[in-house]
């Protein structure tokens, strides 16, 4: 229920009777309708715009002068554990690139800690500047093909479904098991009907995609292709264009994007770490790139506001106008340039004050890395006659290729082979229910000596390592172990970079600063290794995701997506 009095105050001050908490002066606002832009006052109290196209007075005043005024950034879906930073540092990091509101998925939180990671998220939203909307995970673990933490059915998310800051379930990765009704799924998407539903069915099409969205699925984030993207619009759904620090469609499927889509078009960046966000940017950075590509200015900037808020069920934001939410970007009045000025969040400018004085909510899961010790044996594959099967990494996407390759022997075990750019893998369980290791060979890495190791792996988050000599993948698998998660370069039995992850073995505990100056070092030492992909860190990381096409591996091996079984079973 709104407070009448705050009612009153708003009205007064949108009539002009009274002066409003806070002005904008002389600021072209941008109609993200029309395309229009209109010389004027904001004026706001509270969280909520009450004036524009008008003259006002403001017990606080901005100027506006030689700026444009837009409705502030939605990322529609992203992963705050891949920023590698807590919620709170999230928010320090990309408020000042205009994203006032985020809608995320404590998906990898919740396939480690279960609950109690969906509830430290809903914690630190409640008390963050930006608006942090939280999805229910709703695929946890995302197969039984892996090893979790944690598992997730509805009866355990039930309990979260009427907080304020919750919208539905999340991206619903196990697409086979709606096609195929399994029970489990029907129970979830039983319980939330009616609600928000994300989803996540990446190449599906024909009756398959029908199948999964008479589920009720109005949202995806996966089409990596035009053609996919609009087959999905066709059949109702709002895509999500993603750009992340490994997957990134924008370039894709930016041709789309145009005045008959962009109300059913929304951005997002699904994983995108604090290097790249300080090197290229956040929506920002999307918004730009749109437009370099041809795409109508005031489109792209509606992607990102109003056709997000709309999509999501957000109906108070998205518009610089009357009775809608103060969320608000001042960019440089070159709007390609997307150059972020200032910040409004809820009618509040951002500044470090704000951040200050946020009530800290204590960090969880600091104890959940419970791999065994391994050794170099652990990391032999048996031979096998004949070709052998590699996953193929591609760069700039999750999606990776099913390849065969001849591989050298000695002693009744498989070889790496640098000459073919093939290297061993592994993922290591690490929730204490097992010692599982997965083991084969991966290409694409470009790795000539050395291993890297990471504590981020999609989605059960065991420990996965890629390299050539075992000593050193041992020496980097342990090394994460010893951190309480994180990422490690080693070379020579050597640690030569290293990045400690012990919130519940995904996030650090450290200013998002120090995390991207690590994040450097260690980009630095991959590329000593011999590493070719700019972002080896998080490729790593969606080695062991099986629910992407088409070769993954888990901690129980080698996973064929397109067939969703593992190989040999």
């Amino acid at each position: 229920m709104v407070d009448k009095e705050f009612l009153r105050r708003a009205i007064a001050a949108g009539a002009g009777r009274e002066p409003a908490d806070l002005v904008i002066k002389g600021a072209a606002i941008l109609d993200v309708i029309t395309g229009a832009t209109v010389e004027s006052d904001v004026a706001i109290v509270g969280d909520r715009i009450v004036g524009t196209l008008a003259e006002y007075d403001g017990r606080e005043v901005i100027d506006g002068r030689r700026l444009v005024c837009v409705p502030g950034f939605i990322d529609t879906h992203l992963h705050v554990e891949s920023s590698l930073v807590t919620p709170f540092e999230f928010e320090r990091c990309v408020l000042p690139h205009g994203v006032t509101t985020a809608i995320c998925d404590p998906h990898e939180i919740a396939n480690v800690l279960g609950a109690e990671g969906i509830r430290y998220f809903l914690g630190c939203s409640e008390r963050m500047v930006m608006d942090l909307r939280v999805q229910l995970s709703s695929c946890v673990p995302a197969t039984v093909f892996e090893t979790a933490g944690a598992a997730l059915e509805a009866a355990d998310l039930l309990p979260f479904r009427s907080h304020p800051k919750v919208i539905g379930l999340a991206e619903f990765m196990n697409f086979p098991g709606v096609i195929q009704c399994d029970p489990g799924v029907l129970d979830k998407l039983a319980a939330f009907g009616g609600g928000h539903v994300d989803g996540h069915a990446p190449l599906l099409g024909g009756k398959a995609l029908n199948a999964y969205l008479a589920a009720g699925i109005r949202t995806e984030h996966e089409a990596t292709s035009a053609a996919e993207a609009r087959e999905k619009l066709a059949k109702g759904m709002t895509v999500l264009i993603r750009e992340g620090s490994v997957s990134k469609d924008l370039h894709a499927l930016a041709e789309v994007l145009d005045a008959d889509t962009a109300s059913v078009m929304a951005l997002c960046t699904d994983d995108r770490n604090p290097l790249d966000i300080a090197e290229e940017g956040h929506l920002d950075h999307m918004i730009r790139e749109l437009i370099r590509l041809g795409r109508e200015p005031h489109l792209a900037y509606r992607a990102a506001s109003w056709s997000a808020a709309m999509a999501f069920g957000l109906r108070d934001r998205g518009l610089v106008a009357p009775g809608w939410r103060a969320d608000l970007v001042l960019v440089a009045d070159d709007i390609a340039s997307c150059r972020v000025v200032r910040v409004i969040a809820g009618g509040r400018p951002v500044s470090d004050a704000l951040f200050e004085a946020r009530v800290p909510v204590p960090p969880v899961g600091l104890d959940s890395m419970k791999a065994p010790v391994v050794e170099p044996a652990d990391f032999r594959v048996p031979a096998a006659a004949g070709e052998v099967p590699v996953i193929g990494v591609v760069p700039g996407r999750i999606i990776t290729e099913r390849l065969a390759m001849r591989l050298p022997e000695e002693g009744g075990f498989q070889l790496p082979d640098p000459a073919q750019d093939a290297i061993r893998v592994a993922v290591v369980a690490r929730h204490g229910r097992n010692r599982n290791i997965g083991k084969g060979f991966v290409h694409g890495f470009g790795l000539k000596r050395g291993a890297i190791a990471s504590s981020v792996g999609h989605d059960s988050h065991n420990i996965t390592v890629v390299g050539i000599e075992a000593d050193d993948m041992a020496a980097a698998a342990n090394r994460v172990s010893a951190l309480g998660g994180g990422f490690v370069v080693a070379s020579s039995g050597c640690i030569e970079a290293e990045l400690a992850l012990p919130l519940a073995g995904l996030m650090s505990l450290a200013p998002f600063e120090s995390v991207h100056a690590d994040l450097l070092t260690l980009r630095q030492a991959a590329r000593g290794l011999g590493c070719t992909l700019p972002e080896p860190f998080l490729q790593v990381a969606f080695l062991p995701l099986p629910v992407i096409p088409h070769l993954k591996i888990t901690d129980l091996g080698l996973f064929d997506v397109d067939a969703f079984r593992l190989l040999g079973a």
